[in-house]
């Protein structure tokens, strides 16, 4: 029986840099998601420290009544307003970077590939201290999720759900979508990738 593994990237946020919070919208989009965890068996929410994914994380609990805990490796690779002075242009020139880049060490943050491996090593823990058969929602950032994606999935899988994964990617995870992956013996099925179903409502 396989460990189900729910990857939420949080709300809308606020544009401004540093750890800003979720807009109105978000909430919405935050409500809308947690009605469609309710329909699962959720074991254990688990989420990044910045905040949007938290605020993300508390209402997705609040619905489906599982535990939340505040987890740092499900931090993004970087956040704006990290390395300070930093205007929003040379953010996102850092990121693209890093992006094509995947062994890229940036002023600030990780690797593409560090994040990655973060994620990767966070969720084998995981499922090694749940019982099989778990449903766990992750809620933490796009450029993680496909961070982790491409680190550990084939491009020829990935490829499956879009024809240029990885040359997208940083273009694919909408927020609060939901990628859902089955874990067995150390290996992770795509069941579903950056769904936005539940939001068309």
């Amino acid at each position: 029986m396989s460990t189900m593994f729910y990857l939420v990237r949080h709300a809308i946020k606020a544009k401004a840099a540093g750890d800003v919070s979720i807009t109105p919208q978000g909430v919405l989009q935050a409500e809308a998601t947690a009605l469609r965890l309710t329909g699962l068996p959720i074991t254990a929410i688990f989420a990044s420290p910045l905040q949007r994914a938290q605020e993300t994380a508390k209402v997705i609990a609040a619905q489906t009544k599982a535990s939340l805990t505040v987890e740092h490796r499900l931090r993004e690779r970087a956040n704006w307003g990290d390395l300070p002075g930093q205007s929003f242009d040379e953010f996102a020139w850092m990121w693209e970077r890093s992006t094509r880049d995947p062994d890229y060490i940036p002023p600030v943050g990780d690797t593409a590939k560090q994040a990655g491996f973060r994620l990767a090593g966070f969720m084998a823990e995981l499922a090694g201290s749940f019982p099989q058969g778990s449903h766990l929602v992750l809620v933490t950032h796009g450029g993680l999720i496909t961070d982790f994606l491409v680190n550990v999935l084939s491009e020829q899988e990935l490829n499956a759900w879009h024809p240029t994964f990885v040359a997208s990617q940083s273009d694919l995870i909408s927020e609060c979508s939901i990628t859902t992956l089955g874990y067995d013996s150390g290996t992770y099925r795509l069941v579903d990738f950056a769904s936005i179903d539940h939001l068309k409502c």
